[in-house]
């Protein structure tokens, strides 16, 4: 295994940037579908980051940025109770990752995997998938995610969200090396170009934007209605955190759920998300694309990771670099969502799989069944709906139903969607 602890800075600096490049196109994507600004998720995941780090004490080589997790709720939320209150909401998410954080620490990590086993979290994490399908499909046809109006003609928006998505696929297939890890980037590019030939692209936003400027930072505004909508939303995330982990340490041989510990690391991720929600921006996971370049480069430093944060940050500050992102056309997003969003719910069903849930047994009929029902159809009771509600819903039937309960196999942490 090659060293790479004593590199020179400039070596390191590189290192952080090729990984920022890596997670780059998921991590402003998000921001662009839910109407937050991307230089604020820049600032943000570089900020996270750094704290993740600074928590665990810089021992693990991870880094955090978007969660596509949160897309519908953020979405629901921001039309419901407006952006303030959902910012507000995440921070509360951000708050229940602390709270695990202590119960892992007082209980170990037994405590989660018994509340959150397989039969629970799969589903809810297929729900995030499909539930989203509808905003893939409006966007890769000209449409706003709600499909409320037309922004780009058909015909044009149709080839040119095919294109952007038949390339991702390309790259995620066929390509090798670490032109692998860079699918996203590469659809983004190529609908961009396309887009530009076909007159959507509108370019006045970069010119006009100054060079240096300050991202868009919106503060956090607190209602109940928020804080209950957006809490339950974190317990897919957070055990699918467990597993971020658990592969990491297998690509460093280190045992990091022992040192720092899973209290740490969940604390870490909770504060990162809570900062990024008080700014404006969207709560943070780990990226299992930057975990892939780690595997690939064999540079296990975790110094890289801070430079790869600090990079993003000072990216934040570009004023053009953000104007840029912003006028990506939707068809372009629309086509790679479409990839996205299927392999959400994907990772649920595979979840299910590898674990071995056994469906002909009652009790995991009804949970799942339900659950997916509750997600995918927007079902509201009181303030809970949508994905908040089936993870609820999910829960209290594993708790509430007789029968044996499935258990975690090490299977499911090799998985993560972000």
């Amino acid at each position: 295994m090659q060293d790479h602890t004593n590199d020179p800075v400039w070596k390191q600096v590189i290192a952080g940037s090729q990984m920022l490049l890596v997670a780059f196109g998921a991590l402003v994507l998000m921001p662009l579908i839910t109407g937050m600004d991307p230089n604020v998720a820049l600032f943000t995941a570089g900020i996270g980051t750094l704290i993740f780090h600074l928590v665990t004490g810089g021992q693990i080589p991870i880094f955090l940025a978007s969660s596509f997790a949160f897309i519908a709720p953020v979405i629901a939320s921001k039309g419901k109770f407006g952006m303030a209150e959902t910012l507000g909401g995440l921070m509360a998410a951000g708050i229940l990752y602390m709270i695990l954080s202590g119960a892992v620490r007082l209980r170990g990590t037994g405590f989660v995997t018994r509340l959150l086993p397989p039969v629970v979290i799969a589903p809810v994490i297929m729900s995030i998938g499909l539930g989203l399908a509808p905003v893939a499909v409006h966007m890769a046809s000209g449409r706003t995610g709600d499909g409320a109006a037309v922004l780009v003609p058909y015909d044009t928006a149709i080839w040119i969200a095919m294109a952007s998505l038949l390339v991702t696929i390309v790259m995620s297939v066929w390509a090798t090396g670490f032109l692998r890890l860079l699918p996203i980037l590469f659809g983004v590019i190529t609908g961009y170009i396309l887009s530009a030939f076909a007159g959507i692209v509108d370019l006045t936003p970069i010119r006009e934007a100054p060079w240096l400027a300050m991202p868009d930072f919106v503060a956090p505004a607190f209602s109940w209605g928020a804080i209950l909508f957006m809490i339950p939303v974190a317990l897919a995330p957070a055990i699918e955190h467990i597993g971020d982990i658990i592969t990491i340490g297998s690509v460093t041989r280190k045992n990091y759920l022992d040192k720092p510990g899973l209290h740490r690391t969940l604390l870490g991720d909770g504060l990162a998300t809570s900062a990024a929600a008080a700014f404006g921006g969207p709560p943070n996971t780990t990226y299992s694309e930057v975990t892939g370049a780690v595997v690939l480069t064999r540079n296990f430093n975790p110094k890289i990771m801070w430079w790869a944060a600090i990079v993003a940050v000072i990216l934040a500050f570009v004023g053009k670099f953000g104007a840029a992102l912003q006028t990506i056309p939707v068809p372009v997003m629309g086509g790679i969502l479409c990839l996205l969003f299927g392999s959400i719910a994907v990772v649920g069903l595979n979840t299910l799989i590898r674990n071995q849930v056994d469906l002909s047994e009652s009790r995991n009929l009804v949970i799942v069944a339900v659950t997916l029902v509750f997600g995918i159809g927007g079902m509201v009771i009181g303030h809970l709906e949508g994905i908040a509600l089936s993870a609820v819903i999910a829960i209290l039937l594993n708790l509430l139903l007789p029968g044996s309960r499935e258990a975690w196999g090490k299977a499911i942490y090799e998985q993560k969607a972000d």
